[in-house]
């Protein structure tokens, strides 16, 4: 069984973006699904998943040989539909680091702090940048179920992880935390 599960939520389709952030590049030509698994390999993680949704048959061609996907069918529903759909097919492991795609500039040191607050089954911990929530999160496979159960339409797991007290791991002099939704 795996300590640690990567999982990259790359679902959306971008409309404040532009198109779905899963076909983005960056300026050197590399696929940012690619950025998101590697550095979540960088990081720690033994696997990586990639939850695919809008443009997934494209996208698909640009996730990196060994890294599995997931399509999440309900992604028009919002984040929280996809983030359901990839927890549902993440593979046995203890834990689950939930990143997103449009991250691009996140380093590997940002992965290895948050994965630093342990992999026990029953961890709950989140970056956060000058105290503001963000991502990766890291969810122990304790908590999985109810964490997918909780997540309705767009609504992601930030409820989930506020009534849980997860642990806040903080990251700012790491990475400032954004995502990109502009081009």
């Amino acid at each position: 069984m795996t300590d640690v599960v990567g999982l990259v939520l790359a679902a959306g389709a971008g409309e404040r973006f532009g198109g779905p952030k899963a076909l983005a590049r960056t300026p050197d030509g590399e696929p940012w699904i690619a950025r998101a698994a590697r550095t979540m390999q960088d990081g720690g993680c033994d696997e990586v998943v990639v939850v695919l949704g809008a443009a997934a048959e494209e996208a698909a061609a640009l996730v990196p040989e060994g890294v599995r996907t997931v399509v999440a069918d309900a992604w028009r529903d919002g984040m929280g539909a996809s983030l359901a759909a990839g927890i549902r097919g993440l593979p046995e492991a203890d834990t689950a680091l939930i990143g997103l795609v449009d991250t691009p500039e996140l380093p590997a040191a940002v992965i290895e702090r948050v994965l630093g607050a342990g992999l026990e089954r029953d961890v709950l911990a989140r970056a956060v940048y000058d105290g503001r929530p963000g991502h990766p999160v890291l969810l122990g496979r304790d908590h999985w179920e109810a964490f997918r159960d909780a997540l309705h339409g767009d609504e992601g797991g930030r409820r989930y992880l506020e009534l849980h007290d997860a642990v806040h791991v903080e990251c700012s002099d790491l990475y400032d935390g954004e995502d990109r939704d502009l081009r």
